[in-house]
């Protein structure tokens, strides 16, 4: 099982990145999937999750309404649409899946938000 997150950077507060997770090993579209960050100094802390059909998503109170998590069955990826970016969005962001009692993490990409 692997998971490789892409798709950060620099952006300017107000701006958008969009981040992708690529996943081997497993089948996406059979795991409810979730991206985390990280702040400095900070603890890991759930940003948002998708269900297995996708019907069914999940945000962190900060991010509602700026941020969307998305399906992308064919490319066996979830991705995580960031709009309004703020200052205190900035962190390493992970991707995660829990697969049979076992939690998965990618090596996470760094956004910044800063002008």
């Amino acid at each position: 099982v692997q998971l490789v997150e892409s798709g950060g950077g620099l952006a300017q507060p107000g701006g958008s990145l969009r981040l992708s997770c690529a996943a081997s090993g497993f089948t996406v579209s059979l795991y409810a999937m979730k991206w985390f960050r990280q702040a400095p100094g900070k603890e890991r802390e759930l940003v948002a999750s998708i269900s297995t059909d996708g019907h069914t998503t999940y945000y962190a109170d900060s991010v509602k309404g700026r941020f969307a998590i998305s399906r992308e069955n064919i490319k066996n990826q979830v991705s995580l649409q960031m709009n309004k970016l703020k200052a205190e969005d900035t962190a390493v962001y992970y991707c995660n899946a829990l697969i049979v009692n076992t939690p998965y993490w990618g090596q996470g990409t760094q956004v910044t938000v800063s002008s």
